[in-house]
């Protein structure tokens, strides 16, 4: 019997369809402070939905886009709280390990918008050191390009957690970073660094099958979890998730379907990420169960 490991799915849309606040720039960050029952609550149903990873819901509490909203002080409170708020979800619901998140600094799709290496790796060095001690793994999510990546991963690695790597694809042609590397070249700069297991996210579901198969050809663990949106093109740096929308063949079942074709083309590990909510989880858990597979936790 084959393991799977079921990750959640994501967070910041859920949260903004549950607020009773309009969304900002830091909408899934500022949820930790004004209505941290809404985040705790989420996790807890992704659990219970069969997720047996979740992760941190601070994907927008960077130094550089706090620092942008002029709310830098906020950065030591927000990691803390989503730390706390995974912590007791996890408490109420049942067992899954806690990853830490590393997003992009700037913004989502932006492999354009960077600082130097040296900055970015400083600026994820202090965000593993809030998170280190309280989570189990480390997530470096969505990143655009090789450089991110490997600034996130180097940092990462430091904390002598299992790291894992997930890079975001061109939604359409062939299998390219948003920033038009190759997955090969991406995963070449990784070389002698320490990664548990190499994703692909935050892309059409179409885009992650067309990947597979390069990025089964690297060996190790491999995974994949993506977003239901037509298309993110309208998202520009600083906006928010009001211009995106979301797919409308993309119900938790057709989503499983996607993500069972992922794991007989080798991949490890399924979740979801942007417009995929609990009842997409708990969809593809149940198809995952009857075709035989084992809902596996993190070693």
């Amino acid at each position: 019997m084959k393991k799977v490991i079921l990750t959640d799915g994501g967070m910041g849309q859920e949260l903004v369809r549950r607020s009773s606040s309009e969304p900002t720039p830091l909408w899934s960050a500022r949820v930790l402070i004004d209505e941290p029952d809404l985040v705790r609550d989420l996790h807890a149903e992704f659990i219970r939905a069969g997720a047996r990873v979740i992760t941190i819901n601070t994907y927008s509490a960077t130094p550089e886009r706090l620092a942008r909203e002029s709310a830098e002080e906020l950065f030591k409170p927000l990691q803390k709280r989503g730390i706390e708020l995974a912590g007791q979800a996890r408490d109420q619901a049942g067992d899954a390990a806690i990853a830490g998140c590393l997003s992009p600094l700037f913004g989502s799709y932006a492999p354009a918008l960077t600082i130097s290496f040296e900055e970015t790796l400083d600026t994820y060095r202090r965000i593993v050191a809030e998170q280190a001690d309280g989570v189990d793994l480390v997530l470096c999510e969505t990143m655009a390009s090789a450089e991110e990546a490997r600034a996130a991963v180097t940092a990462a690695s430091e904390s002598g957690k299992p790291v894992w790597v997930s890079w975001t694809l061109a939604d359409h042609g062939a299998p390219r970073l948003r920033s038009g590397e190759a997955i090969s070249a991406a995963a070449n700069a990784l070389d002698g660094l320490p990664v548990a297991a190499r994703l692909v996210n935050c892309c059409r579901p179409e885009a992650i099958a067309a990947a597979l198969p390069e990025l089964t050809d690297l060996g190790g663990p491999v995974g994949a979890y993506a977003n239901g949106f037509t298309s993110v093109e309208a998202l520009k740096h600083g906006g928010t998730v009001e211009v995106l929308h979301a797919r409308h063949d993309l119900d938790p079942e057709s989503y499983a379907e996607h993500a069972l074709g992922w794991i007989k083309a080798g991949a490890g590990i399924v979740g979801g990420c942007c417009e995929v909510g609990p009842a997409h989880i708990a969809a593809l858990r149940e198809q995952l169960e009857q075709a035989g597979y084992e809902i596996s936790g993190v070693a």
